[in-house]
């Protein structure tokens, strides 16, 4: 597994998103009742919902492969080391869901030439252990439960050497070091808390996603 360092250089963007065509999955049954909990961890909550609940940050979640559909980006935090991660964000008032993971994308990876392949059909969202919600709603002076996630599968259309973690320079860089995943390898390095999540989100991807040819027995 091949890992690439943060780089300083800020990339001119020559090639738009293209998000004119979006491949949408088709609808899963509401979950009702309580969130379910993953046995893996007493502290990872999480829920699929057809709108985000209130108490909940909206976020978007980018998962990005690579131009043959077979490995996933995934980025070690500057903050935390140990805890790789796919991109995420915010939504910002008045944004479509769309709209911000494009913004993401671009904000936190660099990447402009990419297309979206897939939305997932829900919400997914999950608690934040106690700790880390104390800390984050300290940073952000609000009072959420967790986060209320929209994913969206990017596929890469140019290549590894347009990956720049200072981003588009608009934001604080949040990752030091990168590499492709197999979907497999994404789940296992992320945090216990966003681990079902992330199993929903892939399995709602896969359909889209390759096998890797260099894997298979």
């Amino acid at each position: 597994m091949t890992v690439a360092a943060a780089r300083c250089l800020i990339l001119t963007p020559t090639i738009s998103i293209s998000s004119s065509a979006v491949l949408r999955l088709p609808r899963i049954t509401r979950r009702r009742g309580p969130a379910l909990s993953c046995p893996a961890s007493p502290l990872a909550v999480f829920a699929s919902m057809d709108a985000p609940p209130e108490g909940y940050r909206t976020n978007v979640g980018i998962c990005l492969a690579d131009p043959s559909l077979t490995k996933i980006f995934s980025a070690s935090r500057i903050d935390i080391p140990s805890a790789w991660q796919m991109p995420q964000g915010g939504i910002d008032a008045g944004e479509e869901p769309r709209a911000a993971a494009v913004r993401e994308l671009r904000e936190e990876t660099g990447v402009t030439s990419a297309e979206i392949v897939a939305e997932a059909p829900n919400w997914l969202t999950y608690d934040f252990p106690a700790d880390v919600r104390d800390k984050l709603n300290a940073r952000w002076g609000t009072n959420w439960k967790g986060q209320a996630q929209k994913w969206f599968l990017f596929r890469l259309t140019g290549t590894d050497d347009e990956i720049n973690l200072m981003g588009d320079g608009s934001e604080k860089p949040e990752f030091s070091e990168w590499t492709w995943m197999t979907p497999k390898e994404v789940i296992e390095k992320a945090v216990e808390f966003k681990k079902p999540v992330y199993e929903e989100t892939l399995k709602h991807f896969a359909p889209y996603l390759q096998s890797d040819p260099t894997t298979s027995s």
